[in-house]
C-alpha cells in the first residue's frame, strides 16, 4: 500500500489595499493596523525629508494616519489607498513646514543628528551622484540646507520622486496636476540644488 503524500496548507495570501480599506470602514481596527504597517515606513520617510527632523517626522506620522483613519469613510477608492495617504502626508508636511518657518525660521540645529542611519540618506550617498564624496555629516547638513532653499511644492516633488523613488505619474495622481507639472517642478528644482550643492559636482 503506497503511503499518501501530505501536503502542507497552502498559505493564505495577504489580504489586498482594498480588502483592508473595505473592513477598515466597517470599523476593523486590526485591518487598518494592517495597512499601517505596510506603509508606515514610506510615510515616516517621507515627512522625514521634509521636515528633516526625527521627532517631528514621528509625530507627523501619527497625525497623518489618525487623519486617514478619521477621513476614511469618505475614500471612495478613485485612487489607491497608497495614493491617499501619501497626498495626506504631503499636505500634512507642508502645512508643517510652513508653520515652522512662519515661527522660527529654518536652522541647521533643527536637524536630526541620526541621519546616517535614514534609509534615504544611506542610499543617495551611495549612489553616483553629486553627494558621493561627501561625509554622511555633511551630506546632512548640505542636502537639508539646500532642500529648505525650495518653495514647498518644488521641495515636496524632490523629496517624492529623487528620494522616495516615486514616478512621475504616481506623483501627479497625488498632488492633482499634471504629469507635465511635475516634470517642470522637477527640473527647476533640480537646477536650483544643483547650484547649491555645486562643490559635491563630479
Amino acid at each position: 500500500m503506497k503511503s499518501r503524500e501530505i501536503k502542507p496548507p497552502e498559505a493564505a495570501e495577504d489580504p489586498t489595499d482594498q480588502e483592508l480599506v473595505a473592513r477598515a470602514q466597517r470599523q476593523d481596527i486590526a485591518a487598518y493596523s494592517v495597512l499601517m504597517q505596510r506603509y508606515q515606513k514610506k510615510i515616516y520617510a517621507l515627512v522625514y525629508n521634509m521636515t528633516s527632523n526625527k521627532e517631528d517626522a514621528e509625530d507627523l506620522v501619527q497625525e497623518v494616519f489618525y487623519k486617514a483613519y478619521t477621513a476614511l469613510k469618505r475614500f471612495k477608492g478613485d485612487s489607491s489607498f497608497y495614493t491617499w495617504v501619501y497626498r495626506i502626508a504631503v499636505n500634512r508636511a507642508i502645512n508643517y513646514v510652513k508653520r515652522r518657518n512662519k515661527r522660527s525660521g529654518i536652522s541647521l540645529d533643527d536637524m536630526d543628528v541620526g541621519v546616517e542611519r535614514d534609509p534615504a540618506y544611506v542610499e543617495l550617498s551611495a549612489k553616483e551622484s553629486p553627494f558621493r564624496d561627501a561625509t554622511l555629516s555633511e551630506l546632512q547638513e548640505k542636502l537639508n540646507a539646500a532642500l529648505q532653499t525650495l518653495s514647498e511644492k518644488h521641495r515636496t516633488v524632490v523629496v517624492l520622486h529623487d528620494i522616495q523613488g516615486i514616478p512621475h505619474d504616481e506623483i501627479a495622481r497625488m498632488l492633482k496636476v499634471s504629469s507635465g507639472t511635475v516634470r517642470s517642478r522637477l527640473f527647476y528644482a533640480r537646477q536650483i540644488l544643483q547650484a547649491e550643492l555645486a562643490e559635491y559636482a563630479p
